[in-house]
């Protein structure tokens, strides 16, 4: 029995001895790659988790992101609308207003002449007396050309324009035209300021055009018209009566014209089928 053991035993040795051998017959390069690759699918398998998650939360934010500009827009647009309105009311008001003045400005044009008929014939009269005064007697418009007033880029009246002015003044300071008032209103070409001596009085066309309006207002208030009763306005060369071409249309641009209003007249002397844009 011994010896059947004994050689049992080794017979179980001998089985347990071929099974190690056969187990180690396995390659260890090949053990070794497997082991490295799986290793390797595990470390991208945890950077694609890691991507994943930061996908995810990149998602999430640009979501938040959409909505609050979508909100922006949404409150600009209304802004934007609500700008729109008040622009609108705001070009409506103006074309209104424009409308007013405009249809002021020809009811004033259009008006008959306050003078007169005895006014109308003495100022016609003067007219005819002085070729570089023109008188209007629909509309009551007394025109003087420069050249019979003023030396060219000057607002110093000329002898030669006293008694004009003078005799103006008395037609105004006699009968009914003593209750009307008297609107001075100067005028230039289109050539601007450019000699210095002329420059340092009358800087721009505004100037040379008002200073001689001023000047006209003070000789008639020393004909005896009471300062009260008038105004002075200048246009400068924004109001041409005819397309400055050369110098002879220019001269007709160069004027002083004197609007006789009535007491209760608003607006005189622009004209806006005249006036240069």
């Amino acid at each position: 029995m011994s010896r059947l053991k004994s050689f049992c035993l080794l017979g179980s040795l001998a089985s347990i001895c071929l099974f190690v051998v056969g187990c180690n017959t396995v390659p260890q390069d090949q053990l070794r790659v497997s082991q490295l690759r799986a290793r390797q699918l595990y470390q991208q398998n945890q950077s694609l988790v890691a991507q994943s998650s930061q996908a995810s939360q990149m998602a999430q934010s640009l979501s938040v992101e959409k909505q609050q500009l979508e909100q922006q827009l949404a409150s600009m647009d209304s802004q934007l609308q609500t700008a729109n309105s008040r622009l609108g009311n705001l070009n409506a008001e103006r074309s209104e207003l424009q409308n007013r003045y405009v249809s002021l400005l020809k009811q004033a044009q259009n008006a008959d002449s306050p003078l007169s008929d005895e006014t109308s014939r003495r100022f016609q009269e003067l007219a005819n007396k002085y070729k570089d005064f023109e008188f209007d007697p629909h509309t009551g418009v007394s025109k003087f050309h420069s050249d019979i007033l003023f030396d060219s880029g000057s607002d110093r009246l000329k002898k030669d324009a006293t008694p004009l002015l003078n005799e103006f003044a008395a037609i105004m300071s006699d009968g009914d035209a003593r209750d009307l008032n008297i609107l001075v209103v100067g005028h230039t070409d289109d050539k601007n300021i450019v000699q210095s001596t002329t420059k340092s009085n009358h800087p721009t066309n505004w100037h040379l055009s008002t200073n001689r309006a001023n000047s006209v207002v003070l000789a008639l208030s020393n004909g005896g018209v009471a300062e009260t009763r008038m105004g002075a306005a200048g246009y400068s060369k924004f109001q041409p009566v005819i397309d400055n071409m050369d110098d002879s249309t220019r001269s007709k641009n160069r004027r002083v014209e004197i609007f006789v209003l009535a007491p209760d007249a608003i607006v005189a002397g622009w004209d806006p089928q005249h006036s240069l844009n």
